[in-house]
């Protein structure tokens, strides 16, 4: 299997996640502290919503890679 069928699959599957569930969240670390034996740490969650229009265009983008014949 070429690099761009790769990556076709991947971009296919990535806008199928986009366009299904719309957001993904994370856990940052921001702040950190040690205080002798004490350690002290922060932890935020961050959500980033993703658009559907950029999940519409990866899975667009990833069947044209498909479908396109590559020049050999």
């Amino acid at each position: 299997m070429s690099g761009i069928k790769i990556a076709a699959i991947v971009l296919i599957v990535a806008g199928l996640l986009g366009v299904m569930y719309g957001k993904f969240s994370y856990t940052k670390e921001t702040h950190d502290a040690k205080l002798g034996p004490i350690e002290l740490s922060v932890k935020e969650k961050e959500t980033v919503n993703v658009p559907a229009w950029a999940g519409v265009a990866a899975i667009a983008a990833g069947a044209a890679m498909l479908l396109v014949p590559a020049k050999r």
